[in-house]
């Protein structure tokens, strides 16, 4: 099996290198990452100007460009015949309207249109807290072989996001769940004409059983998104 992980925080970030390592007993991995952050980037594709890539070894392409950029190019002209892509592993979580802004997701989303499978995986940051990335690792060492084995419907992606705090030998359930329709509470602080963005994604609203409440209770939310 053929495999690419990237993500949106760039290609020497401890999630990417958590993910690599999880997914490595699976088959042949293949790294296509951007070379710097790209956060909240979306959907955004490079189209109108050329694309730098470095390859610094021979499995890891490092891209000057965007994460949806990114999974363009590896199932395009990098890593002929890839049979999954999989984004992650993000430091925060992806729920609800994330999905619209978030790179890591958008990485994903794009192979699915392209007719290759593919999945999210990110992980909540609660208060006070940092990643374990150990935890994390384990996670996706006794999750994602289970997704990769399921039937999963032409242009669809799995989008699974890890609860915090958690710890190496935490027994997590997973729910598959909708998508939390809700709007984040947030708000612009006008400072002599430039405005800042303040919100707190931990206060967020949520329906019962959607996502974000599933992980905001602790357990792993899977959802099957187009």
């Amino acid at each position: 099996m053929k495999i690419v992980v990237t993500n949106d925080d760039g290609y020497d970030q401890p999630g990417l290198t958590a993910l690599a390592d999880a997914v490595r007993p699976l088959g042949s991995v293949t790294i296509v990452a951007p070379a710097t952050p790209q956060s909240n980037v979306g959907h955004r594709v490079t189209m109108r100007t050329p694309i730098k890539v470095e390859q610094p070894t021979s499995d890891t392409y490092v891209v000057h460009a965007t994460p949806a950029d990114c999974t363009r190019l590896a199932i395009k002209s990098l890593v002929k015949d890839v049979d999954w892509i999989i984004a992650g592993i993000n430091p925060g979580a992806n729920l609800g309207s994330d999905v619209y802004q978030s790179g890591t997701v958008a990485a994903a989303r794009e192979a699915a249109i392209l007719g290759v499978r593919a999945m999210a995986v990110s992980q909540y940051i609660a208060p006070d807290w940092t990643v374990d990335w150990p935890a994390a690792t384990e996670q996706a060492i006794r999750l994602i072989p289970q997704f990769v084995s399921k039937p999963l419907a032409l242009g669809k992606f799995w989008n699974i996001n890890l609860p915090s705090p958690i710890t190496v030998g935490s027994t997590l359930s997973h729910h598959r769940c909708p998508l939390d329709k809700h709007p984040h509470h947030y708000r612009y602080i006008e400072d002599e004409g430039v405005y800042h963005y303040e919100g707190i994604i931990h206060n967020r609203p949520r329906s019962t059983g959607s996502d974000v409440d599933i992980c905001f209770k602790g357990m792993i939310s899977i959802r099957g998104c187009f």
